[in-house]
Parts: structure tokens; sequence; C-alpha cells
């Protein structure tokens, strides 16, 4: 989910991670990272500048103020009985990564505040979005634990089950990722609220 500086979009984005740190919910693994990128102006308007030149890639032409991103991974323990196979236990790992803008430059005092105020309403934003993934991995958990399938000795029947309860929860929370950003970043809505008032002199 990307924080775009242009349209202020917030749309996902699905990659490899690594160095996570981890957190734990239910019976969900959710490994979290962090990481930042340096920005540096004396003006509103130039940290605007500066991060729409070195914010993490949100496209081909364009670059995002923030960014949440995540990868999802499950396994299973299988009980089988008289040919019937089911899921006594669903394993999934969240990897849950957040890009964050960070200023290298000394401020003026009233831009230090706005900038406190404008990465406080960034993380907050982020932070929904990784929320949502987290909702998502432990529906996705109760949608699988039980699952049972009579005459299938090998679990391939089960498997192919799971992973389509997988791919419709995830489709599921994928709806509300991006009811989430119609919301925030409607014209007038709160993430053109934050540009606004960062960039303001």
């Amino acid at each position: 989910m990307d924080m775009r500086l242009t349209a202020l979009s917030v749309l996902t984005a699905i990659g490899a991670l690594s160095g996570f740190v981890s957190a734990a919910q239910a019976d969900v693994k959710v490994l979290v990272k962090t990481q930042t990128y340096d920005v540096a102006g004396a003006t509103g308007e130039a940290l605007i500048r500066s991060m729409d030149r070195n914010g993490p890639r949100h496209s081909f032409m364009a670059r995002a103020i923030a960014q949440t991103s995540y990868t999802k991974d499950w396994d299973f323990d299988f009980a089988k009985s008289k040919g019937a196979c089911r899921i006594a236990k669903a394993n999934g790992t969240l990897n849950l990564s957040f890009t964050y803008p960070r200023v290298t430059s000394v401020l003026p005092a009233p831009l230090d505040r706005r900038w406190a105020r404008f990465f406080e309403g960034v993380r907050k934003h982020e932070e929904t979005h990784g929320e949502i993934a987290r909702q998502m991995m432990t529906a996705t958990e109760k949608a699988l634990t039980g699952l049972t399938v009579p005459n299938d000795p090998q679990c391939s029947q089960t498997r192919r089950e799971a992973r389509r309860r997988i791919d419709a929860v995830f489709d599921e929370y994928e709806a509300k990722q991006n009811a989430f950003d119609a919301r925030e970043h409607r014209e007038g809505g709160h993430v053109e609220y934050l540009v606004d008032a960062l960039a303001k002199s």
C-alpha cells in the first residue's frame, strides 16, 4: 500500500521481505519490518518535493510518501481418519513491512511541529493498512481450521479448498483496504489535509 504524493492513493504492494521482528497474534505469526528513506528541506514544499524524488516507487512514474507491503504464507497440520482429511491447525505467517520518510535536515521550529503532525498522520494511515492485513490473517485462520474433506486420503482436495478459502478471504480484505483508501484519499480527505498542512507557509 502506498501513500502517493500526487493522486494520493493507497494500493497493495506484495513483495519479498527480510529482517523482521516477530510479534505474536493468536495462531498467526506476524513479522514486522520498518525502514526509512531520507528527505530534506527548509520548507514544507521542499520536504514534499524531496519525498516525491526519494520515496518508495509506487509505479513506473510515481513515488509514494510511505508504503505498507506484505506477504502471507500458510502451512497446515493435517489429521486423517477413515479416508477423510481435516486441517487440524492452520499456521500462518504475515511478513509486514512499513516504509516512512525520515528528515535529515534541521527544521525551523514551526516546520518541525508541522512535520511531526504530518508524520503522525502518515504513520496512523499505514498502520491501519497493517491492521487490516492482520485481521485478514486471523479471518483466514478461522476459515481454514477444521476444514474437512471426505474421501481425500492424500489431502489434495483439502489443499485445493484451503487455497480457495485463502484467496476468498484475501479478496474480501483487499476490498476493505480499497474502501479505506477511498475514504482517506477522496478530494478534501485526510491525506490531502495532511499534505496541505505540511506545505503551508
